[in-house]
């Protein structure tokens, strides 16, 4: 597992490391320096290179960069963006050694006669609009179409959010120091910034609030199975899925619950989709109901349905009939009676439900996943989307300061929000997953791994990994444009394997 920070975070490491551990800053610039350079030799055409700089610190890492090339044979010129007024202390440093180095300087470059651009214009600090010379000067930077690499983060990209401050440099990449930052991964400004690189500079301490990102080796919170285990062993789902005509989202559900290792589902739904359901998928049980019956039969029949289950997955395609009310009503407000501990995952019509009655959110003392897309979290927690879209951590944050389910915040960079207030940030997946179906899959890969007995703190952010890794293996064989939800499930399937074989060898 790796760790990502916001800017805040980043600075009270870069304060620790200096005034705490005694690293100069001068040093810890250097060796910010000859990380970019190394990544400009790997990856750039340095036939000629031009480093644009600004005043602060992330300036005086450009001005060593050019310093470094200039040194090593490169052709490289220094465009100074900034003031010389406003040298921080460092910056000054580094400007007076490259003066006495005889790096090249320049004061109106043409872009397009270079082979490279470095951009150490502003670092994770910004926090104001770009506008006027600067925001003339990044336009002009991209119009030229020249690769960029970016010290630390694309120069007007917001370091915590990614949200971009009026107008920002487009990089081929990013070299970032000590740990990934949060901007750096979240949409926009992931656009922005490239290939992202983290380079080892010397911050020695750990972040505790940092966000978490699964690797392969969170694989192994999935329990290896049992080999004299049996279909009851590996757990039981119930799938409260499907209204008619939406058998799709049930299928998508049940059958990604038995990918993920799931021993048993159990779909409950209309009676009208029972034959499509037996034919697509036959490893199901099913329990039907009609909408026409009475309240006492459909959950008697649920009842029973709820006592057979290890775990209980409620909402893709369920709708909104009298049927759906009297469902959800018993799956939430007799949960303690009725349940114990079995944990629950809630998506779709169920979180639609939820969100007419969030009287009932607090009160959900069971464990819970809830799995909201942004529109969903909208009516879920009254926050605006200008909001969610603009700082999504923080408002997911401050929803479960209320509501302390477990929560898979869906989105081209899905967050999840655990219930021990560990925080994660996913990023597999691909813009493929966009698809009808997607997440009802993910709501049956988070459901089988729950039946596993995997807590929900690491069965949320490990399906969303898990489900991410399925859209990227179909890409690789339908592309983004033509994949389905079955290609997910293809792919899951395929993913799992690749993994057992992995931790097996």
């Amino acid at each position: 597992m790796k760790q990502i920070v916001d800017s805040r975070q980043m600075k009270e490491l870069d304060r620790y490391t200096i005034e705490e551990m005694g690293i100069s800053s001068i040093v810890l610039m250097e060796r910010a320096a000859l990380a970019v350079v190394e990544e400009l030799k790997n990856s750039f055409d340095l036939t000629r290179v031009l480093v644009v700089c600004g005043s602060g610190n992330n300036g005086g890492d450009g001005i060593a960069v050019a310093r470094i090339l200039h040194v090593q044979g490169y052709s490289v010129d220094i465009f100074l963006a900034g003031k010389k007024e406003s040298f921080t202390e460092e910056t000054g440093i580094q400007w007076k050694i490259a003066g006495n180095y005889g790096n090249s300087l320049v004061n109106n470059p043409v872009f397009s006669e270079y082979t490279t651009i470095v951009d150490a214009v502003f670092g994770i600090g910004l926090s104001r609009e770009v506008t006027g010379t600067y925001e003339k000067l990044f336009e002009n930077i991209n119009k030229s179409n020249i690769p960029v690499l970016a010290v630390d983060i694309p120069s007007g990209i917001h370091g915590t959010t990614g949200q971009v401050m009026g107008t920002g440099i487009r990089a081929k990449a990013t070299v970032t120091f000590a740990y990934g930052k949060t901007g750096l991964y979240l949409y926009p400004g992931a656009l922005y910034a490239g290939k992202v690189l983290v380079k080892d500079i010397g911050i020695c301490k750990k972040e505790k609030e940092a966000l978490s990102v699964l690797e392969e080796s969170e694989f192994l919170w999935l329990k290896k199975r049992n080999p004299d285990g049996n279909k009851g062993t590996f757990g039981k789902v119930l799938i409260v899925a499907g209204s008619e005509n939406m058998c799709g989202a049930a299928y998508f559900a049940g059958k990604a619950a038995l990918l993920t290792g799931a021993g048993m589902v159990r779909i409950f739904t209309v009676e009208s989709n029972r034959i499509i359901l037996q034919q697509l998928l036959p490893e199901a049980l099913l329990t039907t109901y009609e909408n026409s019956q009475s309240k006492s039969v459909i959950i008697e029949k649920l009842k029973k349905s709820r006592e057979w289950a290890d775990v209980e997955a409620v909402g893709p395609g369920l709708g909104n009939s009298v049927s759906v009310e009297w469902i959800m009503e018993e799956l939430l407000e007799t949960q303690e009676e009725e349940t114990g501990q079995k944990p629950l995952v809630i998506d779709a019509d169920g979180l639609n439900w939820l969100s007419l009655h969030r009287e009932l959110l607090g009160k959900i003392k069971r464990p819970c996943i809830l799995t909201p897309h942004m529109g969903e979290m909208t009516r879920l927690s009254g926050y605006s989307m200008k909001e969610l879209k603009e700082d999504p951590l923080q408002y997911l944050k401050k929803f479960r300061r209320i509501f302390p389910s477990t929560v898979i915040l869906k989105d081209a960079r899905t967050l999840i929000g655990c219930s021990d207030n560990r925080y994660y940030l996913n990023l597999t997946g691909n813009s493929g997953m966009a698809t009808a179906g997607s997440g009802d899959v993910l709501t049956g890969v988070a459901a089988g791994i729950l039946a596993q007995g995997v807590l929900p703190e690491q069965a949320a952010p490990l399906a969303v990994w898990l489900h991410g890794k399925g859209g990227d293996e179909a890409k690789k064989k339908k592309g983004e444009r033509s994949m389905i939800a079955s290609d997910i499930l293809e792919g899951l399937g395929e993913v799992l394997a690749q993994l057992e074989n992995i931790c097996e060898n």
